[in-house]
C-alpha cells in the first residue's frame, strides 16, 4: 500500500485538540486503497458489474502513523489570531438530509482500524452514511468529515447523486441533541487520486464546515481503485 504524503506542519497556536485533529486529518491519503480494495481486504469486495458508470463508492483512508485518541476532542475555539465563525457545541450527527439529491440518511460512527485505514460504512447498506466519530462533529467548529458509497456491485447507493450538487445548494444533519445545522454548498469537486489536495480538503477552519467525500471518476480493473474523489465543500449557515 503506498506511503501517506507529509503531514503539513501544525501552527504552535492551535490547542492539542486541534492538532491532533489536523494531524489525523490532513494527512488522509484517499489514492491507491479504494473502497473495493479495502473490502477485499476486509473480506467482502468485488468488482462493480460491467454496466456501472460514473462514480461508485466511497474509498478507505489511510493515515498518518499517529493514530487517534480514544476519546472525541472537545469543541475548541479558534486559533489564535483566526476570526471566529459560527458554530455550534459538539454533538453527534444522526441522521443527513439532503433534499436536492433525495438523500435521507442515518450515520455510522466511522474509526480507524488496524491497518491504519478510516472504515467504510458497511457496504450492504445502500441508505447509511459515515462520520469520523474521533473528529469534528458536523456543526461544530472545524472541519467534518462525511462518507458514503454511491454505489455497490448490485446497485445505487447513498451518494449516487452527490456530483450534481452546486454552489448555493443546502443540506441538513439532524443532531443527537436536537439541532439541525444547516449547511450550504460552497462548491463541488473532483480530483485526482494521485494529487489530491490534504491540505485544502483536511484543514482546519475557524468555522465550522463539512466535506462530504465519495469515489468519483473511472473504475481501473488493473489497479482494482477508482480514479478521482468527489468532494461536496460546505459550511454552516
Amino acid at each position: 500500500m503506498p506511503a501517506s504524503p507529509p503531514t503539513p506542519p501544525e501552527t504552535d497556536a492551535a490547542s492539542p485538540a486541534r492538532r491532533r485533529l489536523r494531524a489525523i486529518m490532513t494527512a488522509v491519503f484517499w489514492s491507491g486503497a479504494g473502497l473495493l480494495l479495502a473490502m477485499t481486504l476486509l473480506g467482502g469486495g468485488e468488482d462493480p458489474p460491467d454496466d456501472a458508470h460514473g462514480p461508485h463508492a466511497a474509498p478507505a483512508v489511510s493515515t498518518a502513523p499517529s493514530a487517534p485518541g480514544s476519546s472525541a476532542p472537545a469543541s475548541t475555539g479558534p486559533a489564535a489570531g483566526e476570526p471566529a465563525g459560527k458554530a455550534l457545541p459538539r454533538s453527534e450527527p444522526t441522521r443527513l438530509v439532503v433534499p436536492g439529491i433525495g438523500v435521507d440518511a442515518p450515520f455510522i460512527d466511522l474509526a480507524i482500524n488496524g491497518k491504519g485505514q478510516l472504515e467504510p460504512p458497511p457496504a450492504h447498506n445502500t441508505n447509511l452514511v459515515g462520520w469520523y466519530a474521533k473528529g469534528v462533529s458536523p456543526g461544530e467548529r472545524g472541519t467534518a468529515i462525511i462518507a458514503g458509497h454511491v454505489d455497490t456491485a448490485t446497485s445505487p447507493a447513498v451518494f449516487a447523486r452527490l456530483s450534481e450538487l452546486e454552489k448555493g445548494d443546502r443540506f441538513r444533519v439532524l443532531r443527537a441533541d436536537g439541532s439541525k445545522a444547516t449547511f450550504e454548498v460552497a462548491e463541488t469537486e473532483s480530483f485526482e487520486k494521485d494529487d489530491f489536495p490534504d491540505e485544502r480538503v483536511y484543514a482546519d477552519t475557524p468555522d465550522a464546515q463539512v466535506r462530504l467525500i465519495t469515489c468519483a471518476g473511472d473504475y481501473d480493473r488493473a489497479a482494482k481503485d477508482y480514479t478521482e474523489n468527489l468532494v461536496v465543500f460546505a459550511r454552516l449557515v
